[in-house]
Formats: C-alpha cells, sequence, structure tokens
C-alpha cells in the first residue's frame, strides 16, 4: 500500500478533535448524566449481562481499566458483580434495575441530542451525512482489521476453512465435499502460505497460496465471513497473497472460481487478472485466471 501522508493524519486529527468536541465526549457528564462517556457506554455494552472478559475483548480496554470503571459503576449501585458459573477466573457484570433505568435514559437523551444535530440540516444534507458516515465505519473498520500468516494446520485457519466450505456447499447446487480443501502441508512453509483477518481478534476471512509449478502459484479458497463483507477485505487478503508470492519469487499467480461465484470472478477482473483456459481438473471450476506479478 502506499504511505500514508501528513495531509491525511492531519485532517484525520482534526475531524476527531471536532468531532469528540461535538458530541461532549469531553464532558465528564456526558448527556447531562452523572458520569463520563466511558462508564456511559460500558453500560450500555453490558446489555442483558455478560462477562468482563467478553467486554474487554470487544472494547479494547485495559483490564485493570475495565475493572475500575466496573467497580465504580457497582459502588454506583449501577450493576452487580459476580463469579462466572462456568469460570471461577471470570468474572459476570449485569445490570441492576437502577442500572437498566440509567440506560433507557441515556438512549433517551442520545437519541435527542443526535436529533438536534441533524435539525440543523436539509433532507438532502442530512443523507449525504449518514451516507458519509456510513463510508467513514466501513472504512474504520477495514482499517481495524488485521492480516496475519499462520500455519495451515493452525485452529483458526482450519474453521476458516470449515466456514468457507459450508459457504460452498449451500451455494453450489452441486454442493461441496470438504475433502477438496487445501491440506495444511500445501499451504505451510515452502510450499505455500495462509493467511487469517482477524477482527477484534475474531477471524473474518482467510485465503491461501501454494505453489503450483516453477514461478507459478495458486491462490485458494479467499473467504469472508458474511459480516465483514462489502468493505474491501477480500482485495485486502488477494493483495496480502499476491505480495507472498512475489516475496517468494513466483513471476505469475492462477485461482479458478465457480459459476456461481459471479461476484468474484468481477473482483478478480478487477484486480488485473485475465482469463485462462483450464490449468487443472477442478470439478467445481467454470472459470480460471492469471496475473502477472512484479519483482519484488
Amino acid at each position: 500500500m502506499e504511505p500514508v501522508t501528513t495531509d491525511h493524519v492531519t485532517a484525520f486529527r482534526r475531524f476527531n478533535r471536532y468531532f469528540t468536541r461535538r458530541i461532549g465526549v469531553l464532558d465528564d457528564h456526558y448527556l447531562g448524566q452523572d458520569r463520563p462517556l466511558g462508564e456511559a457506554r460500558l453500560l450500555f455494552e453490558i446489555g442483558d449481562g455478560t462477562s468482563l472478559r467478553e467486554l474487554r475483548s470487544r472494547l479494547g480496554l485495559d483490564a485493570g481499566y475495565l475493572s475500575r470503571m466496573a467497580k465504580a459503576l457497582e459502588a454506583q449501585g449501577m450493576v452487580s458483580l459476580s463469579a462466572h458459573p462456568q469460570d471461577n477466573r471470570s468474572r459476570m457484570i449485569e445490570l441492576t434495575p437502577a442500572g437498566r433505568v440509567e440506560v433507557t435514559e441515556q438512549d433517551r437523551r442520545a437519541g435527542v441530542a443526535a436529533a438536534g444535530l441533524l435539525a440543523g440540516l436539509s433532507a438532502p444534507q442530512r443523507a449525504e451525512l449518514t451516507g458519509a458516515m456510513a463510508t467513514a465505519q466501513r472504512l474504520l473498520r477495514l482499517a481495524g482489521i488485521t492480516v496475519a500468516l499462520v500455519d495451515g494446520a493452525a485452529p483458526d485457519a482450519r474453521s476458516c476453512l470449515d466456514a468457507y466450505a459450508a459457504d460452498l456447499d449451500e451455494r453450489f447446487p452441486e454442493g461441496f465435499d470438504k475433502d477438496d480443501l487445501v491440506r495444511p502441508e500445501e499451504v505451510s512453509g515452502d510450499a505455500g502460505a495462509f493467511f487469517v483477518a482477524y477482527e477484534e481478534r475474531r477471524p473474518v476471512g482467510c485465503g491461501a497460496l501454494r505453489r503450483l509449478e516453477p514461478g507459478v502459484g495458486e491462490i485458494r479458497h479467499v473467504w469472508v465471513h458474511p459480516d465483514a463483507r462489502r468493505m474491501g477485505l477480500a482485495r485486502r487478503l488477494l493483495a496480502a497473497l499476491e505480495q507472498e508470492a512475489s516475496a517468494r519469487h513466483l513471476t505469475a499467480v492462477r485461482l479458478d472460481t465457480h459459476a456461481a461465484l459471479t461476484e468474484a470472478q468481477a473482483m478478480y477482473r478487477a484486480c488485473g487478472y485475465t482469463d485462462i483456459p483450464a490449468y487443472d481438473d477442478n470439478v467445481y471450476a467454470s472459470h480460471w485466471f492469471e496475473k502477472r506479478l512484479p519483482s519484488p
């Protein structure tokens, strides 16, 4: 990817400063209630009850900071803490009746505040703003996803492939046999590579590369979880696989795809892949592609 420019960084920070001030994040009494945004957000995230461990993972909070907030809310009568029924090392957190009342009022005030902000815009301007926010959220989600090289036998790799196979079994008229997935040894070490995409530590995509013949690699099983689609993650995985192939001094990569996967065909062509004659006897393939790679 191209390096981030100073102008991009400056614009991003300028927007952050304006937005956080505009919605009252800097106020110790967020939405006019007797607590800062951190505690208010924690009350919202607790919902019908969860574990502190799950909250820490979901919100990306330091364990000590989360514990202090939870204890402060407990002292205020907003939450109750208890041992996890199946794991004594983990603690559960639940809203008390007073906490539920607080969250209901918080939700009401947040709605009023948002409506007040939008009231100064015309209907077309509101549509433009909400569309821009949806785009910003999509791109920020994509920016927060990491793509990591893992062993082909790693649990996250196999769980992604299981989900990929289940997707294809549902989409292909003839179904899909899991025995046709790549074997771990084909996509590990010198033989190939396997990438997993993570969003907040949760695997949300994968892709595999294996050596097909001297100088030529094959890309297999590019998959994105339904919750993470339409963000550009598949293209990012494809780019990571191509970069890995180039680093291994491969001069071209090939792949095939099923007739039903029209969106995949469109993506490959948009990413510079050209149609070629069949290079394998994959029973699920109806389209074959190749892309020449630049030198590393």
